[in-house]
């Protein structure tokens, strides 16, 4: 997980007093919701884990990154905090390291039992599992088709499976959410509702009866979710995914309390659903106009991100660029040719202009915000 860009200043969108800081102890959000920050070593220096009273103990909702100073956290919890109380469920929001990283030991060492939709415990298991040079291979490939110089494709190429080591082996079982389940966590009833885009099928939970969101990573109050194609799926339409799955949200009252795993819990739902549009809109502006000669991603990249990204940040850049690149070419505003250099290049379809980009997603907010993996 990586900010990519500036943050930007959350307009309509209101804070409530709890700000989660790391090192503390358990803040109650709302009644029976509790929030622990753990820190991570990265541009985005945090994700935030709730925890739920149920019956007989404890839901917790992610469970951060397989690092020493996550799993000190934990101790230091289980010893404190929640010491005395079973942890009897675990619920992974989806795969990322920074939320189901730790997810497989601490359900072996507290017995929970865990939870997940069925995209997100697979993939979390494939990646965490693969040893395979084919995976090396693939980045390779991606990378060059890409337009990234050679350098940097052999950098890249040399990490090897990053995600293998800042995850734990995941549960070799799972229960499985579905879009539109309901779950009882002590008396309160929560529906799934599930996020894509940013994951393939995230879990996200509202309780109507405490008029609270969690967001997971599909709903942030001053970053966007990182949108981003990766080398297994390097035609996949992940923005298409993203602004549809959004709607799924606006159902949900506007005064809603928003529980994001990253950066504060707000309020004012809506706006913040219109921002995340209006901030793809303004790059799918950008990238078509970027195309109007033959472009390659890397080509394109520097326009949607103007500062210097290290190695780790230009993953998630990269894989943005694509998306929005990917989006177009579904929509038949930009086509795609492959080289004789080996490299993809976009250009814009004849018939379409910049400003056909807005075609697609509307909204009322032109507001930027920043990027994030």
């Amino acid at each position: 997980m990586s900010d990519v860009g500036p943050e930007a200043p959350a307009v309509a969108i209101s804070y409530d007093a709890v700000d989660l800081q790391v090192g503390a102890e358990p803040d109650e959000i709302a009644p029976g919701v509790f929030g622990v920050r753990f820190a991570l070593p990265f541009a985005l220096d945090h994700v935030n884990v709730w925890l739920l009273e149920d019956v007989p103990g404890w839901t917790v909702i992610d469970a951060g990154l397989a690092d020493q100073p996550s799993r000190d956290r934990w101790q230091e919890l289980l010893g404190g905090a929640l010491a005395g109380v079973p942890v009897g469920r675990l619920l992974a929001t989806h795969f990322h390291p920074d939320h189901l990283g730790l997810a497989g030991w601490l359900c072996a060492l507290t017995g929970a039992e865990f939870w997940a939709s069925h995209s997100e415990w697979l993939t979390g298991r494939w990646l965490a599992l693969d040893t395979g040079e084919g995976f090396v291979a693939a980045g390779r490939e991606f990378d060059r088709r890409a337009g990234l110089a050679e350098d940097l494709v052999a950098t890249r190429a040399a990490r090897g499976n990053l995600y293998r080591r800042r995850v734990a082996e995941p549960p070799s079982r799972f229960r499985r959410l579905r879009h539109g389940d309901r779950l009882r966590i002590d008396r309160t009833e929560w529906r799934v509702i599930v996020g894509q885009g940013h994951a393939p099928e995230m879990i996200c939970l509202y309780s109507a009866e405490r008029n609270v969101l969690i967001a997971a990573d599909q709903i942030l109050p001053r970053i966007s979710p990182n949108i981003g194609v990766w080398p297994a799926e390097p035609e996949a339409n992940p923005l298409a995914d993203f602004l549809s799955s959004l709607e799924r949200f606006r159902e949900l009252p506007e005064d809603c309390l928003v529980l994001p795993s990253h950066g504060r819990p707000f309020r004012g739902l809506h706006v913040r659903i219109d921002q995340l549009i209006g901030h793809h809109q303004e790059r799918l502006e950008a990238t078509l106009t970027a195309c109007a000669r033959p472009a390659t991603a890397a080509e394109i990249m520097p326009l949607l991100f103007n500062r210097p990204l290290d190695t780790h940040q230009l993953q998630f850049a990269l894989g943005e660029s694509l998306a929005h690149l990917n989006y177009l070419v579904a929509q038949d505003r930009l086509r795609r040719q492959l080289d004789e250099d080996g490299r993809l290049r976009f250009a814009v379809r004849r018939s379409t202009s910049p400003a056909a980009a807005t075609a697609g997603p509307t909204s009322s907010c032109s507001a930027r915000v920043g990027c994030r993996g």
